[in-house]
């Protein structure tokens, strides 16, 4: 086995058994489970009831009403995770999805109306279509390291896929077994479940930038203008919409593949979800290997690619075993985007407004999945249900391919993000922030490069920034002796900062120097703003300070001798 081989191993194991010692992710991600779970079962139960309503039309048509007012709703309510503790949010939403598909169990085992049922069901997605956007935007939140970001994300995208497979079995299962109301009540469970695991996740909060609190339809209108502005976000999102409109003709075209192309019956529509359910499970095992690779934009666009092309095989090579394997496929696509997509949307989103660009990503999937349900509805009343396969699976490999070029700068981008970011993390006071906070840091910071014997500030003036050094070397000069030397990743200039006094010292380049540097505002927002970084941040000061007092503020030359310990006296 090569040492890459065994790297990639190494790294695979750190990301689960990483997210399993973390109670707080190990409770995220479970919750996660239930909560998919109920939703891939749910749908599967609704199909059936939608075709013995009223075949392929009413299935697609039922999606797309499910579709729409979550898609509204989405972007409008995703406010409400930016604004407080997200965890609380995921919790009402699962207690709304649990109440809402037990009503559909009650109603459907007494034979009620089958319009309840279809009202239930919408309920039960608008509430499904906030859960997502809260959720990912938590994960950033408990992660302190681009890799760790990325080890959730191949974890939840291995749960996704677990409940992708369980949720149609179950399903198929129930169907076989019971009936529709079986399968609408494990769901109610499996979504309570999800509630009570999500109420013991417990965190201190990122620091946020204080802002008066506005509408919710101008706060949700700040993440549509974050999304617009940032080239990389638009490309994700508009693949994420293509994807997610093959995905929503993938729910008719189950039912109708089974029933009228294979002949496998109704339990067949969850027999053939399942399989992608398996392809999904065996993509997130191999995508684990994957946490360190620097082209996630690359893997993105073959996940988008697969989830096209298969569907276009099916409807050249009908057959059941064939429809098996090319959509275990898809699912090793899902599992792709769930890795690729979600990390690098958390790394180009500022933390303030996550939940609100998630947000608009749910309704950009919620929309395209409605209209992907009628399109495949309409195009199998037009082309038949082969044509129907081959047109619709064409989208996603196109666009993949167009957009190839894209994606991997944007590769290249993260990778000069984690560079920032593994500096500011040699700064003790730093190193306890979450992800989204020293990402915010390393945005903020301006470079400051100055010439050998350079002065960056000198003792008793006004501290106004704070300072880490990217290359090169400095002198702290205290009351005319050197008192230490400092080098790549040590931080300076946070004593005046944090006491409001003027400088205690003079800080002069040894050599030349690049320096990234933080204003006053920042620096207090942000490191102030987080109960551990603010704690390390005194603690540090306060040590400093007793062991080096400076008597006199005026400047005082340089001197030359060799300085005492070096690392012993760190950051001024």
């Amino acid at each position: 086995m090569g040492v890459g081989t065994r790297d990639n191993l190494r790294d695979a194991a750190e990301a689960f058994s990483s997210n399993w010692r973390n109670r707080n992710l190990r409770r995220a991600q479970l919750g996660f489970l239930g909560a998919w779970t109920a939703e891939w079962a749910f749908t599967v139960g609704l199909g059936i009831v939608a075709y013995v309503d009223g075949g392929a039309l009413a299935v697609g048509l039922v999606g797309l009403l499910r579709m729409l007012p979550s898609a509204v709703l989405a972007p409008l309510l995703s406010p409400f995770a930016d604004r407080g503790r997200r965890e609380r949010v995921l919790v009402i939403v699962s207690l709304l999805r649990g109440a809402a598909t037990g009503g559909a169990a009650a109603v459907v085992a007494l034979s009620g109306p089958v319009v309840v049922v279809y009202v239930l069901a919408v309920i039960s997605t608008m509430a499904a279509t906030l859960f997502r956007p809260a959720h990912s935007a938590l994960l950033p939140t408990l992660s302190r390291t681009g890799h760790e970001l990325a080890s959730a994300n191949v974890v939840r995208g291995l749960l996704d896929s677990v409940a992708t497979l369980i949720g149609p079995l179950l399903a198929a299962l129930l169907l076989a077994l019971a009936d529709v109301s079986a399968v609408f009540a494990v769901a109610a469970a499996a979504s309570l479940w999800a509630a009570l695991l999500l109420s013991r996740v417990r965190y201190e909060t990122a620091p946020r930038p204080a802002a008066p609190r506005r509408n919710l339809l101008t706060e949700a209108a700040e993440g549509l203008r974050a999304v617009l502005r940032n080239g990389g976000l638009r490309l994700i999102l508009g693949l994420a919409a293509a994807q997610s409109l093959t995905r929503g003709a993938l729910t008719v075209f189950s039912v109708v593949v089974a029933i009228e192309l294979l002949g496998i019956g109704e339990s067949g529509a969850g027999t053939l979800m399942a399989a992608v359910g398996v392809g999904a499970v065996a993509g997130s095992l191999a995508a684990s290997l994957l946490v360190g690779t620097a082209r996630l934009g690359g893997w993105f666009a073959v996940g988008v690619a697969l989830w096209g092309l298969p569907l276009a095989l099916i409807g050249l090579f009908p057959g059941e075993a064939a429809a098996l394997v090319l959509l275990a496929l898809v699912g090793v696509g899902n599992a792709l985007i769930d890795l690729a997509g979600f990390t690098l949307i958390g790394r180009l989103t500022p933390n303030d407004v996550m939940a609100r660009v998630f947000g608009v990503l749910e309704s950009l999937v919620a929309v395209s999945i409605g209209v992907g349900s009628m399109l495949a509805s309409a195009l199998i009343a037009w082309l038949g249900l082969q044509g129907a396969l081959l047109t619709t699976g064409a989208l996603c490999p196109v666009l993949a391919v167009l957009a190839w070029r894209r994606l991997r700068s944007l590769d290249r981008s993260v990778g000069d993000l984690d560079e920032d970011v593994e500096l500011l993390q040699h700064v003790p006071m730093l190193r306890p922030l979450p992800l989204p906070a020293i990402e915010q840091i390393a945005r903020a910071m301006e470079p400051v490069d100055l010439p050998e014997g350079a002065t960056v500030f000198r003792q008793g003036d006004t501290g106004d920034r704070y300072y880490v050094i990217r290359a090169g070397s400095v002198d702290v000069v205290g009351d005319g002796r050197v008192v230490a030397t400092l080098r790549r990743g040590d931080g300076f200039g946070e004593i005046a900062l944090l006491r409001r006094t003027r400088r205690t010292a003079t800080v002069v380049a040894r050599e030349p120097v690049r320096l990234s540097s933080l204003t006053s505002e920042r620096f207090g927002g942000i490191v102030l703003g987080y109960g551990p970084s603010a704690a390390a941040a005194t603690e540090d000061v306060d040590g400093r300070l007793a062991r080096f007092a400076p008597v006199t503020p005026p400047e005082a030359p340089v001197v030359e001798e060799p300085s005492p310990p070096e690392s012993e006296e760190r950051n001024s």
